[in-house]
């Protein structure tokens, strides 16, 4: 059991050094519109934290369960929580989780009959819209992009298993999930949409955790609560938080695994498609190309023996020394 979490937690370690790694290279790469746009992403998210601190967590979910309040009594409440949904889903917005959470304050479990719907029509609007605005960089990238193009071609071959795989992986987020799939040419629409009522179990998770933490979050509620009742909901939502971290770093290491082990595919192939992957994680490469220079990956990708499959390459003909 502790060499099982020794390794779960060096790996852990090797993810968050990569990333941060991967993201310094990235951004001294990028033009000055692009750096502009990340250091005031920066300062948001710090401002958010900063207001988190000051103002504290009672304060604030009080403030979220009054806001779900006021969108419940509203007579086209549900139709404003649903439309931002849909607009939270299109990169590089953010804040569809607590959408989702501001479902489950409102309408409590019920709230994923609302929550569902709105993700689906948002991912599949994202979905379509990418394909058609970004056509010509997605064949470019298809071109030039070793690491994309190997990810394509792992996904043609394991098809609808692998894209609902990949869909349920906390990695990329939700956002730069949709742009992921939108990026690779061989998952095709229908696909895309199956593998997203899989997550149906994932969205009602986080609806049931929101609906019980607003139970505690009203003052009026808490107060009234007797203190079995109020384990129950604290239970109730650790629960819930470590059955979602639980899944998704489970689901994201069988998804590498899975990419990394093809048997029909060679393992230059495989390997490029993890990377691809990977790199998805820091932002959908349709929408990340602000550099002027050229990406260290966009170059062609060696070819297999012939025993096993065809080049992605099509002008490279022979295999690896």
């Amino acid at each position: 059991m502790s060499s099982l979490f020794s390794e779960a937690f060096w790996s852990l370690y090797l993810y968050i050094r990569n990333f941060i790694s991967g993201s310094i290279a990235r951004y001294q790469k990028l033009r000055w519109f692009g750096k502009l746009l990340i250091m005031l992403l920066i300062v948001f998210y710090v401002a958010l934290v900063v207001t988190f601190l000051v103002i504290g967590p009672d304060t604030i979910f009080q403030y979220f369960f009054d806001l779900s309040q006021v969108l419940r009594k509203m007579e086209y409440g549900w139709l404003i929580l649903a439309s931002l949904i849909v607009v939270a889903s299109f990169p590089p917005m953010v804040g569809f989780t607590t959408l989702l959470s501001i479902a489950g304050f409102a309408w409590g479990v019920r709230g994923f009959l609302l929550a569902l719907p709105a993700a689906l029509v948002g991912a599949g609007l994202s979905f379509l819209s990418m394909r058609f605005l970004f056509k010509a960089r997605l064949h470019k990238l298809q071109q030039s992009n070793r690491h994309w193009r190997a990810l394509d071609q792992v996904v043609a071959a394991k098809g609808l298993p692998l894209i609902i795989l990949i869909r349920f992986s906390p990695l990329p987020p939700w956002v730069y999930s949709n742009a992921l799939f939108a990026s690779i040419t061989s998952v095709k629409f229908w696909q895309f949409m199956v593998a997203n009522l899989f997550l149906s179990p994932k969205i009602l998770l986080t609806v049931f955790v929101a609906s019980r933490i607003a139970a505690l979050a009203d003052r009026d509620q808490r107060g009234q609560m007797d203190l079995p009742t109020e384990i129950l909901n604290y239970s109730s939502i650790a629960v819930g938080i470590i059955i979602g971290v639980g899944t998704g770093w489970v689901v994201y290491r069988l998804t590498q695994e899975k990419i990394r082990s093809l048997p029909d595919l060679p393992r230059d192939v495989d390997e490029a498609a993890a990377d691809a992957l990977r790199d998805a994680e820091q932002g959908a490469p349709l929408l990340r190309d602000f550099s002027p220079e050229p990406e260290e990956d966009d170059v062609p990708l060696e070819t297999s023996p012939p025993s096993r499959q065809k080049s992605l390459s099509p002008d490279r003909t022979k295999g690896r020394p």
